[in-house]
């Protein structure tokens, strides 16, 4: 913990991720609407959006992106959200970032190389279809 960092409002932040990880879609609204911003950061600059989407959660990431959460903002690594809801296999998680406008081809690895390096063939689909319609 930094010089001058309030103990309950890290405890409080590492809830949130917590929540976003584990999918706890209604109590982290809670406390969004109760003013936690929702471009949130962990120490390693995963957002919120980035933590649901790649563990698979695409109610949170859809209502994150409805909030304004940022599609495109990387983590400290270089990566985004739709690389990760990629890596995860969340079609719907995908879509929802598509079409806030997430570019496939931002982050390291984009979301483009995310789909094959990994070999994720479905999710190749998924990306040429969505971004053709």
């Amino acid at each position: 913990m930094g010089i001058g960092m309030d103990p309950a409002a890290v405890e409080l932040a590492h809830r949130m991720f917590d929540l976003a990880r584990s999918g706890a879609a209604e109590e982290l609204g809670g406390f969004l609407d109760a003013g936690v911003p929702v471009e949130l950061t962990d120490p390693k600059g995963d957002t919120l959006l980035i933590l649901a989407a790649y563990h698979g959660h695409p109610g949170i990431v859809a209502d994150l992106l409805d909030r304004g959460a940022d599609p495109d903002r990387t983590n400290d690594r270089g990566q985004t959200a739709i690389a990760a809801a990629l890596f995860a296999r969340s079609a719907v998680a995908v879509t929802a970032l598509l079409r806030a406008g997430a570019d496939p081809d931002h982050g390291t690895p984009s979301a483009r190389q995310t789909v094959e390096h990994f070999d994720l063939p479905d999710m190749r689909a998924l990306l040429d279809r969505t971004l053709d319609s």
